[in-house]
């Protein structure tokens, strides 16, 4: 049972990606009706993550006093919608108002997923749960290029978003009539709703954890998102792409980062059944995936084929990296942490996407080519890496007293 809630939530995750895809890989056909430059595209970005970073930590705080299944169904129903929503645009302002709130509805779902772990799933197999679900991210982004490009060429944009929406309120569905918590008491021995309304956000955004886990996540983001929002739009403006060609080559990348998020967490879990620490399993897959991510450098001077294998190796790198990260939450808090804690570090990794999304759209409207923003992106995940070896002390469980305000 405990795997098929993670098949569950992992077809969430994929749903999720599908969606934030939407706009991205519909971009060219979209601005035949709606014009728009590239700092406007980059304000659509910024537009979807502020929100979403903003619920990515309330919906943690949500779901930890509220329930997962419950806030799960919330936080479904409020994405498959105003996915749907981006179908009736008609000019900027409401492509900016329907991606904000898409943005208000994703935010929970990474906290939801990692209380799902947490609920259901053992220490040592935690990572290779994580990376099982993290790989949904590839999946609705590997499904998004193809599919988005069937319907663009035989139905139009605005049938893109409402054929999306229908899917997520299909897995509300689905979701509703199977899930439900793990009431075991090895799982939690406090009443998670106390304990977690004791906690504020102040107490635990001041743990020294935390905040290293929320830089950290605030630079890797920082690259993910660029890679996620604009490597369509490169291939269209650099590289002469149209429709046909990203959906053919787009999701070569995108499956890289499926199989990378899954050997990841699997690697770990390997090394943590095989007598090694958890401070070791984590920390040793974590490095060796920041170490690969500067080949994006060399993107801007090679041909197109391998650009899309350098793509390809950051991509895997990149969710290999993810997946742990989402995982460390479960490994080192309670329970009634979990989504708090996630949300925190969720919030930092959106804001840093929002962040860099407005300067990448700044730069390549003041003259500054796609060889600057690789440079840039290809170093983040080197600084997170060494925060977390620095400053983030060892991976360990914590104990309930020690999360407790005074």
């Amino acid at each position: 049972m405990q795997w098929y809630f993670v098949a569950l939530v992992t077809a969430a995750i994929a749903i999720s990606y599908f969606d934030r895809q939407t706009l991205p890989v519909a971009i060219s056909a979209i601005q035949r009706t709606i014009p728009l430059n590239n700092q406007q595209f980059s304000w659509l970005q910024f537009a979807f993550l502020i929100p979403y970073a903003v619920l990515y930590a309330a919906g943690g705080r949500m779901l930890d006093i509220g329930g997962t299944r419950r806030g799960f169904i919330l936080i479904m129903l409020w994405w498959s919608g105003a996915c749907a929503l981006h179908g009736l645009a008609m000019n900027f302002g409401f492509l900016l108002v329907a991606r904000c709130l898409l943005g208000m509805g994703e935010g929970g779902a990474f906290p939801a997923a990692t209380r799902v772990v947490a609920e259901w799933i053992p220490p040592d197999q935690r990572s290779t749960a994580m990376g099982i679900i993290n790989a949904g991210t590839a999946v609705g982004s590997v499904l998004a290029p193809p599919l988005i490009g069937i319907i663009l060429l035989t139905a139009g944009w605005r049938m893109v978003f409402f054929a999306a929406g229908a899917v997520g309120f299909a897995w509300v569905i689905w979701w509703s009539v199977t899930y439900r918590s793990n009431k075991e008491p090895s799982v939690a021995t406090l009443d998670a709703r106390l304990v977690a309304q004791q906690l504020s956000f102040t107490d635990v955004l001041s743990m020294r954890r935390v905040q290293v886990l929320v830089f950290a996540k605030f630079m890797s983001d920082s690259a993910w998102y660029f890679y996620l929002f604009w490597l369509p739009k490169y291939l269209y403006d650099v590289r002469g792409f149209d429709i046909k060609h990203v959906s053919y080559y787009a999701w070569i990348p995108y499956a890289a980062s499926g199989v990378g998020s899954f050997l990841g967490g699997w690697l770990s879990s390997a090394l943590l059944r095989r007598g090694r620490s958890l401070d070791f399993s984590r920390k040793f897959v974590l490095g060796l995936s920041a170490l690969f991510m500067p080949v994006v450098m060399l993107v801007p001077h090679v041909p197109v084929g391998w650009a899309l294998v350098l793509f390809s190796i950051a991509f895997f790198c990149q969710q290999s990296w993810s997946g742990l990260i989402m995982t460390l939450p479960a490994d080192i808090f309670p329970l009634f942490a979990v989504g708090s804690v996630s949300g925190l570090i969720g919030f930092g990794g959106a804001i840093g996407g929002a962040i860099f999304g407005v300067v990448a759209g700044f730069l390549l409207g003041h003259g500054f080519g796609y060889g600057t923003l690789f440079f840039f992106v290809g170093t983040f995940h080197l600084i997170g890496f060494l925060a977390i070896l620095l400053l983030g002390g060892r991976v360990q469980p914590l104990k309930t007293p020690d999360l407790l305000p005074v």
